[in-house]
């Protein structure tokens, strides 16, 4: 069973999110490395638990649906709001 690491580019749909997988190619002629990324959509149980920018694991699983054929299995690292953390300083 094949496992990937993406970051989550829409959580808009009702228990899917889409998956940005991102990965290196090397080029055939000049032998240079250049990044390519698949969008990808993964299923999920909890729907409204993942936001977009979190960065996910997806595993291979059945057909769910016309386009979906991955599942959310974990969460690597939560995505942090901007604003967050720190301290607002008005003169």
């Amino acid at each position: 069973m094949r496992k990937l690491k993406g970051t989550i580019v829409s959580n808009k749909m009702a228990k899917t999110v889409v998956v940005r997988v991102d990965r290196l190619k090397k080029h055939p002629k000049y032998l240079k490395y250049f990044k390519a990324s698949t969008r990808l959509k993964a299923h999920v149980d909890d729907a409204g638990k993942f936001q977009t920018g979190d960065v996910v694991i997806i595993c291979e699983t059945r057909p769910l649906s016309k386009d979906k054929r991955w599942k959310v299995t974990g969460l690597v690292r939560k995505n942090e709001p901007a604003g967050e953390g720190f301290a607002e300083t008005n003169p």
